[in-house]
């Protein structure tokens, strides 16, 4: 592709959508972490959060942390590791940035209610 003057620039929020929907769309998955996670983010000083999400990136390179409420039912280690697949692929196909990690924490399973 010949080079064309000019920059392009993408919001760190991007990133975030692209991490929540990635992660909202995998089996297993019932739920981002709640908002509160947003404000402890903040509070510490990073800016590019949304619920269940953390952005950083050093060096050109995206840092993610997921943080996930998952159903009872699922394999959570490998739910974990196609999360970690999941989200990379998407930034790098989507984006063109490298992702330096994604950690997942799962931060607690959901039961659903016994029918009687």
């Amino acid at each position: 592709m010949d080079r064309v003057p000019g920059t392009v620039t993408i919001a760190p929020e991007v990133l975030v959508t692209i991490a929540q929907l990635t992660t909202q769309d995998a089996q297993g998955v019932h739920e981002m972490s709640p908002a509160w996670t947003r404000e402890v983010n903040r509070f510490f000083g990073n800016e590019h959060v949304g619920d269940g999400v953390q952005i950083k990136v050093e060096d050109g390179e995206v840092i993610v942390d997921l943080y996930i409420i998952v159903d009872h039912d699922v394999n959570m280690l490998q739910l974990g590791r196609k999360l970690q697949f999941e989200v990379t692929r998407a930034i790098e196909e989507m984006v063109g940035m490298d992702v330096r990690t994604v950690n997942v924490h799962i931060e607690d399973v959901c039961y659903a209610p016994e029918e009687g």
